[in-house]
């Protein structure tokens, strides 16, 4: 009777078949000593899990899609010396990245509001270590867009920020002085603006004087002021001198008389105290 010997290769097939992961398992430990403990789909990660990973001791507890934390899941990590976790993300996931919206825990800083691809992008708000305060708009880690910071001093701004420095209008307010400062801000220098004095007298250490305020001089209502009456009663304008300019026959010339000088001292004080 002759033999027929079984092909390896189907034999092989069926193994291979056998061992998928497929649904539901215990723990599966990889050969870096990581453990996995959850659904599969297809030899992959799918579905809710658990990931252990050995060198490191995080965890992270959530959805899966195709081998790749995808959905809503919890990452802590394990505190040195100790047998405790803290929870470091907790939030939505896309292909493996934070994505979505979640919450991000740092020490005693804390971020919660959107992000995109792993990085802090969209609408969101940040607790900082010092006691600092923002809420607004992110891109990739910094702020940008509108948006305002509170500091823990007291002093605040609110306006336009561009790779995480105050950019384009905004508004500062200096607490400890009374003053606010509106204008164009340039990497986070103040280029071009108005200084005026905002709660001057709650302010803790307000400046010696207060800032100007702009003088209107409207030629319109005062052209009587620049006439003179010659011998036969004629009346004829009369030229007028200012910083070093003659102006002659201004009846419809309207003049704003400010000293910028002294705004611009204390703008620049104000932005000294504040570095």
């Amino acid at each position: 009777m002759p033999y027929i010997k079984k092909s390896q290769k189907t034999q092989s097939t069926l193994l291979d078949i056998k061992s998928q992961k497929c649904g539901l398992r215990s723990s599966v430990f990889s050969v870096n000593g990581n453990e996995y403990t959850g659904e599969w789909q297809d030899n992959k990660k799918h579905g809710k899990g658990t990931q252990v990973w050995k060198k490191s001791g995080a965890i992270y507890d959530g959805d899966w899609k195709f081998g790749k934390r995808d959905g809503y899941g919890t990452y802590s990590v394990l505190l040195p010396g100790t047998n405790k976790y803290a929870r470091k993300y907790c939030g939505g996931w896309k292909n493996g990245k934070k994505h979505g919206y979640g919450t991000y825990y740092n020490s005693s800083a804390v971020y919660e509001g959107e992000w995109s691809e792993d990085y802090r992008s969209g609408w969101g708000r940040m607790y900082y270590e010092n006691g600092d305060f923002y809420e607004g708009e992110w891109l990739k880690d910094k702020n940008h867009g509108q948006g305002i910071i509170i500091f823990a001093n007291g002093n605040w701004y609110e306006g336009t920020w561009r790779q995480g420095k105050k950019n384009g209008n905004g508004k500062f307010y200096y607490s400890d002085k009374g003053q606010l400062y509106e204008g164009i801000w340039v990497d986070g220098i103040p280029k071009c603006g108005t200084l005026s004095d905002f709660g001057r007298d709650e302010a803790p250490t307000p400046t010696k004087y207060p800032v100007p305020q702009v003088l209107h001089f409207d030629f319109y209502s005062h052209t009587s002021d620049l006439t003179q009456s010659d011998n036969n009663g004629q009346q004829s304008s009369v030229p007028m001198h200012y910083c070093g300019l003659k102006y002659e026959h201004i009846f419809f010339f309207k003049l704003h008389l400010v000293d910028m000088q002294l705004v611009l001292r204390e703008a620049r004080s104000a932005y000294l105290d504040e570095c």
